[in-house]
């Protein structure tokens, strides 16, 4: 597939249940870059998702919405499912469930299902503006915390949002996830409201796309240019259905 230095695009966040036909089209490129890397099936893949009503969804797609980019996902605690990575890697941490507990008075929840494809490498899809996406999101789901499970470099990337290493949780924050051979990394966004821990510059943009939840914005990564425009107000949020603890 042919990189692109350019792109036009949309980043739009909805709840999963709203619109099955756009998390079809997330799962179907999600599926293709899990492939390319060898990796046939993780727990955050698991397409049940799509009926979680705690479940949202921003997916980066092109101005026609024919094809699509990247995207990630953000499971709130509660709906009909647990949390994605706490059956991943429940085996090798049993406290896992515990950790999450402590976190439920607010509200948690868990950023996951981050890709990009190979066609916008390199142009910041997945890496940053789909993530400032997501983050900006949260202020509409109410909850103040948020966890991750990342590869290395991907933890490195979380920081720049505010996301800190879970160093009590696997072995100094870390597992072989979801292969043997592969490094993952648990992070947390605490504070996800006031981003008290995100670096000034970052968090003045995900404010800013939280006060204006649709803007047009000429991104710049590595010499190459995206026209973005944001279309992140969820049309609808059930708060009923978390679970924040007792």
């Amino acid at each position: 597939m042919k990189r692109i230095d350019h792109a036009e695009v949309t980043i739009k966040a909805f709840r999963a249940i709203d619109d099955f036909e756009l998390c079809r089209k997330f799962i179907e490129g999600h599926e293709r870059v899990l492939t390319s890397i060898g990796i046939e099936k993780i727990t955050s893949s698991d397409y049940s998702w799509t009926q979680n009503p705690a479940s949202y969804v921003v997916i980066c797609m092109s101005k026609d919405g024919e094809r699509v980019f990247g995207g990630a996902r953000v499971h709130v605690c509660g709906g009909n499912q647990e949390l994605p990575f706490i059956k991943g890697v429940i085996e090798m941490d049993d406290s896992v469930p515990a950790k999450v507990d402590e976190k439920k008075h607010g509200g948690t929840g868990e950023l996951c299902g981050l890709w990009n494809s190979m066609e916008v490498a390199g142009m910041g899809i997945g890496a940053i503006y789909v993530v400032r996406a997501t983050v900006a999101i949260i202020s509409q789901l109410g909850i103040n915390s948020c966890f991750a499970l990342c590869s290395p470099q991907g933890a490195r990337i979380s920081m720049r949002f505010g996301f800190q290493i879970r160093r009590d949780i696997g072995n100094n924050g870390t597992f072989y996830y979801p292969k043997h051979d592969l490094l993952a990394t648990m992070v947390c966004l605490d504070d996800a409201s006031q981003l008290s821990f995100t670096p000034e510059g970052e968090r003045e943009k995900i404010m800013e796309l939280r006060e204006n939840t649709n803007l047009q914005v000429l991104e710049e990564s590595r010499g190459k240019t995206a026209d973005i425009q944001y279309d992140l107000e969820i049309a609808s949020v059930d708060k009923s259905v978390y679970d924040l603890g007792v």
